[in-house]
């Protein structure tokens, strides 16, 4: 397949990350560049772009050649591909969907299969990285496809990627994502309680992150959310909370069981998070965690989290 820089590009979904990627595809993209999102708020990130606001689905699925998606989770995912107004509703459909957001990987290969019937071909996407990296253009981007289709998105994803990685097959990007996500987000628990002991053993909590960074114990976390997060103590609303966290940990206990693997310590970085969300940190960035380890807080059972 050749690459589509011509093509019209569908965008859907323009929130914290999706805002920015849309962005800039409008920017650095020669074809067309169509968007859609709910809340009509979120367009305002496209102002001095070319990007037009389309006012429905249906509008997006009769323009667009490719569509992106950068949405909440799965169900979203579903709706948008599959449901009774999404992109597969009408008599045209786009030629492929790139899908950015990060799922469970099940439900990846599901949609992928629900969509080539209808002779759409899908891309699991999904990206990595910070809102100030989505900004800039230099997320990392896992893909799952074939070695055609990701040919030929390989150029578009470019657009706001400086790291994109053809991970294998359908559903094999949101695989890595998701081990990608666990690993940060245990990493976040491991360095907050680490800098919890040594303030309390007499070691200033930069002096700490000064001396640890250069050394084996140096880390992305450490260097990002310590730094910028637990140091400060900063938690913004609008980034990403807890509940965020807890998603994609049981999508990742969801793959853990599908694949007959005990992920002991993804379940115990689930207990944190959900001290979080439940302790007041709802809402605010994650690396809030910190708060919770400080404060000696009581962490919710396995089995109170358990999903049937």
């Amino acid at each position: 397949m050749a690459a589509d820089t011509q093509a019209v590009i569908g965008f859907v979904g323009l929130g914290v990350m999706g805002g920015p990627m849309c962005r800039n595809m409008a920017l650095k993209h020669a074809g067309d560049v169509l968007a859609f999102d709910a809340n009509p708020q979120a367009f305002q990130i496209l102002d001095g772009t070319k990007a037009r606001r389309a006012a429905s689905l249906a509008e997006i699925a009769a323009q667009a050649d490719i569509v992106f998606l950068s949405l909440p989770g799965t169900p979203a995912v579903e709706a948008v591909c599959l449901g009774p107004q999404g992109l597969t509703a009408g008599t045209r459909h786009p030629r492929v969907i790139v899908d950015l957001s990060t799922t469970t990987v099940a439900g990846a290969r599901q949609v992928g299969e629900a969509l080539a019937a209808h002779d759409i071909a899908f891309a699991d996407a999904p990206v990595a990285r910070t809102r100030e990296a989505a900004q800039r253009g230099e997320l990392s981007i896992m893909v799952g496809a074939d070695a055609a289709l990701f040919a030929r998105i390989d150029p578009l994803l470019h657009y706001i990627g400086t790291d994109v990685t053809h991970c294998g097959g359908l559903g094999c990007g949101q695989v890595v994502k998701l081990i990608n996500n666990a690993l940060v987000f245990e990493n976040t628990v491991a360095l907050a309680e680490m800098m919890v002991l040594g303030e309390r053993a007499g070691v200033a909590p930069a002096t700490l992150l000064d001396a640890v960074s250069k050394g084996s114990g140096d880390s992305f976390v450490l260097r990002n959310h310590g730094r910028k997060a637990m140091l400060p103590r900063q938690f913004p609303d609008k980034s990403f909370p807890p509940e965020y966290v807890l998603k994609d940990i049981q999508y990742v206990l969801e793959l853990a069981a599908e694949t007959g693997v005990a992920a002991r310590v993804t379940e115990l970085a689930q207990r944190y998070y959900a001290a979080a969300a439940q302790g007041g940190y709802s809402g605010r960035y994650f690396p809030a965690v910190i708060e919770v380890i400080d404060g000696n807080a009581d962490l919710p059972s396995t089995t109170t989290l358990r999903k049937d």
